[in-house]
C-alpha cells in the first residue's frame, strides 16, 4: 500500500508541530546561548551527513528496486560506520567543538537509521517511512522531558543524550523489521553496486553540500561575528520560516519516488507541475501566516531572547518561498539522474552566501543575514527554474490549480494499491 502525497503532508505537519514543541521548550529552557550551542551541533551534524549519505541518502532510494536489499545495506552501515567516526574529527579542525564526542555517536546512528528510512522511499514504503519520521521527534520529545524533569538533567548535553536514545530505539526496531525479510545468504560485496552507489551518491551529495552551506554558512559566520546567542535568536526565525518547507518536502518524497519508479518522461513532468502548484500555494498561504502574528507572541512562546524573530521571517520569506517551489524541479532533476544542474545552482547560492555574509553580517548583524539568504536562495532557484522550462513550456496556469488537479488531490486522500 502506497501512501500519497497528502498523507505525507499530513505526517510532516505532525512533525512541524511536535518540532515547534521542541523548539519552544529548548529556547525556553536553555536561552538563546543554548540554542546556539544545539544549532552548531546540529549544523555540525548535518555536514557529516552529507557525507555519509553518499551511500545511506539517495543513493539508496535510487538503487532499492534495482539491488537486493541485503547488498545495499551492507554497504550502507559500513559507509555510516566509517564516515559517522572520522568526519566529526576533521570538522574538530576546522572549529572547536565542545560536544565532540556526542557529535560521533549522533552521526553514527543518524547514518544508521537514514539508510533504513530511505530503504523505504526506494521501495515506496511511504507508511514506514511516514512513521519513522514522526517517531524521531515524538520519541525526542519524551526522552527530554523524562531526563529533564525524572532524573533532573538540566544540562545542554540533555538534548543530545534524549536524540541518542531516540535514535538507538528507531534503528533497532527499523532493523529488525527490515531484516527478518532478508536472506543472509544474499550479503555479498559486489564492485558494481558499490560503484554506482558511490557514483550517484557522491554527485547528489555535492549539490545537498553546497545546498546546505547555502541554508547554513550563515550561522557560522553569525557565530564569528557576533556570537552564540546571535546565533539562537537568527535560529529560531530561520526555523519557523523553513517550517514552510515541510510543504514541498513532503510532495518531494512522493514525487522521487515516482519519478525513480517511472519510465514516463512525460508522466514525470505532469506530477512535477502538479507539486509545484501545490508547493508554491500552500507555502505562500503559511508564510503570511507567520507574517500576521504579532512580533510580542514570538516573545511570549520563546522567551525574551526572541523579539527579532518576526523581523527575521520577514525578510527571510521572499527566499524562503522560492526554494519552497524549486525544491520540487531539484527532486525532478535528481529523480532522473540529472545532478549537474544542481551543483551549479548550488554552487551559485553558496558564492551569493560567502561574499554576502562577509560584507553585510559584520555591518548589519542578523539582518544581514537575512538578506544575504534571501538573495542566494531566490538566484539559486531561478537557475533551476530557468533549466526546467527549457524542457517544458512555461504556462502561468503552471501556478494555479485547476478543477480537475483539485479533485485529483481530494481523491488522493485515499490510499492507492
Amino acid at each position: 500500500m502506497k501512501q500519497t502525497a497528502l498523507q505525507t503532508f499530513v505526517s510532516r505537519f505532525l512533525i512541524l508541530i511536535l518540532n515547534l514543541g521542541l523548539v519552544i521548550f529548548t529556547t525556553n529552557y536553555w536561552g538563546s546561548s543554548g540554542k546556539g550551542i544545539i544549532s552548531i551541533v546540529i549544523a555540525d551534524l548535518a555536514l557529516v551527513g552529507f557525507v555519509g549519505n553518499i551511500f545511506v541518502g539517495a543513493s539508496v532510494t535510487y538503487f532499492a528496486s534495482k539491488f537486493k536489499t541485503e547488498q545495499i545495506l551492507l554497504y550502507a552501515y559500513l559507509w555510516a560506520i566509517l564516515s559517522g567516526i572520522s568526519v566529526p574529527f576533521l570538522i574538530s579542525f576546522v572549529h572547536e567543538q565542545e560536544f565532540l564526542s556526542y557529535l560521533i555517536i549522533l552521526s553514527v546512528l543518524t547514518s544508521l537509521l537514514s539508510a533504513n528510512i530511505n530503504l523505504y522511499v526506494g521501495r515506496q514504503h511511504l507508511k514506514n517511512f511516514n512513521i519513522y519520521t514522526i517517531l524521531l521527534q515524538g520519541l525526542q520529545i519524551l526522552f527530554i522531558l523524562g531526563l529533564v524533569y525524572l532524573f533532573d538533567k538540566a544540562e545542554v548535553q540533555t538534548y543530545f543524550v534524549s536524540q541518542i536514545l531516540c535514535l538507538l530505539v528507531l534503528f533497532a526496531v527499523s532493523t529488525f523489521q527490515i531484516l527478518k525479510h532478508c536472506e543472509f545468504s544474499n550479503i555479498s560485496f559486489s564492485r558494481d553496486l558499490s560503484k554506482k552507489l558511490f557514483d550517484y551518491g557522491w554527485k547528489i551529495q555535492v549539490s545537498s553540500f553546497l545546498q546546505f552551506l547555502n541554508y547554513r554558512l550563515s550561522f557560522y559566520f553569525i557565530e564569528f561575528f557576533k556570537g552564540l546567542s546571535s546565533v539562537g535568536i537568527y535560529s529560531i526565525g530561520v526555523a519557523l520560516s523553513e517550517a514552510i518547507w515541510m510543504v514541498s518536502r513532503s510532495l518531494s518524497v512522493v514525487l522521487y519516488s515516482d519519478v525513480v519508479n517511472t519510465t514516463d518522461p512525460l508522466a514525470a513532468i505532469i506530477k512535477t507541475k502538479i507539486s509545484l502548484k501545490i508547493s508554491t500555494l500552500v507555502s505562500f498561504f503559511f508564510i503570511l501566516m507567520l507574517l500576521l502574528i504579532p512580533a510580542e507572541i514570538y516573545v511570549m512562546i520563546f522567551g525574551k531572547d526572541f523579539g527579532q524573530s518576526k523581523e527575521v521571517i520577514l525578510l527571510l520569506s521572499p527566499g524562503i518561498l522560492a526554494i519552497a517551489a524549486s525544491n520540487i524541479v531539484g527532486y525532478y532533476f535528481a529523480g532522473i539522474n540529472k545532478l549537474r544542474i544542481l551543483n551549479v545552482k548550488s554552487i551559485i547560492g553558496v558564492l551569493f552566501t560567502i561574499v554576502g555574509s562577509w560584507l553585510l553580517i559584520p555591518r548589519w548583524g542578523i539582518a544581514g543575514a537575512c538578506i544575504v539568504t534571501t538573495v542566494s536562495y531566490c538566484a539559486s532557484s531561478a537557475l533551476l527554474f530557468w533549466k526546467f522550462y527549457q524542457i517544458t513550456d512555461f504556462k502561468m496556469r503552471d501556478f494555479i490549480l485547476s478543477k480537475g488537479e483539485i479533485s485529483l488531490l481530494l481523491k488522493s486522500i485515499h490510499l492507492r494499491k
